[in-house]
């Protein structure tokens, strides 16, 4: 409990930082680039507290750092130059001049929690000192890492170059991934948890943070990532209810016969 209490401090401190640095910039976006590099943050936190360190620590500090540097230097690549993110604006405007302060609350410190809960997989893998050795369940766990690691990496590079050429403004990418699933980052990203949710569960007691990818899943699916997403390509792209009808929304499947 003293290494989890010690996590949620330590992110929301420095979230804290990112939120005063965003003051300066008037550029609320930078808490998603903080939002992969929170995670390295607690995993690395979590192996300088535990007073135990196993190969497994080690592992599921390595899998979380290789997700958390790529996913911030993604976004960061992504969202430079390119002004605020629309979302922000929108909270923006809505909050009006007291957005500055409420900013700290209802984004930064929110997803500060959300990470510090998503984590706790994290903490039970790093801190447990049994099994001393790596298991099959482990490497299961590490095949579901990479699957969803790819998914992700693959899904948002065939993104950015399908927006990279002009000949493809206001159309849908129905390619590649993309043919599948209508968010395969998305997918990928919850997958990934599920990965190391199961390294968690290969020790005692493990299994009691199934909460933590199931938030994560649920917050993909419904809440920031594909419900509010699709709002806007409904309206933006003429072909994307067609694409809808055709297309799964969240687990890749083949397509079906759009009408």
């Amino acid at each position: 409990m003293s290494m989890a209490l010690a996590g949620l401090g330590v992110v929301l401190a420095a979230l804290t930082l990112v939120w005063l640095l965003s003051l300066r910039l008037r550029d609320a976006s930078i808490a998603d680039v903080g939002w992969g590099l929170g995670f390295v943050l607690l995993a690395w936190l979590y192996c300088v507290l535990s007073p135990t360190l196993t190969p497994r620590s080690w592992l599921v500090a390595g899998l979380v750092t290789l997700w958390g540097a790529w996913l911030s230097l993604h976004i960061f690549r992504r969202n430079h130059g390119q002004g605020e993110d629309p979302r922000y604006r929108a909270m923006r405007a809505s909050h009006g001049h007291a957005f500055w302060w409420r900013s700290l609350f209802t984004v930064f410190w929110l997803q500060g929690t959300l990470m510090w809960f998503v984590a706790l997989p994290v903490l039970v893998a790093v801190r447990a000192a049994q099994p001393a050795h790596l298991t099959a369940i482990d490497g299961l766990g590490v095949l579901i890492f990479a699957v969803g690691f790819a998914f992700e990496v693959v899904g948002d590079a065939q993104l950015a170059r399908f927006k990279a050429d002009p000949a493809n403004r206001g159309t849908v990418l129905d390619r590649g991934l993309w043919r599948y699933t209508r968010h395969p980052n998305y997918f990928g990203d919850a997958t990934l948890w599920w990965g190391v949710y199961i390294v968690a569960a290969s020790t005692p007691g493990g299994w009691l943070t199934l909460l933590s990818p199931a938030l994560m899943t649920l917050l993909l699916m419904r809440v920031s990532g594909v419900t509010l997403l699709e709002e806007g390509l409904k309206a933006s792209k003429p072909g994307y209810q067609s694409y809808i009808s055709r297309t799964p929304a969240f687990f890749p499947w083949f397509p079906r016969s759009g009408r």
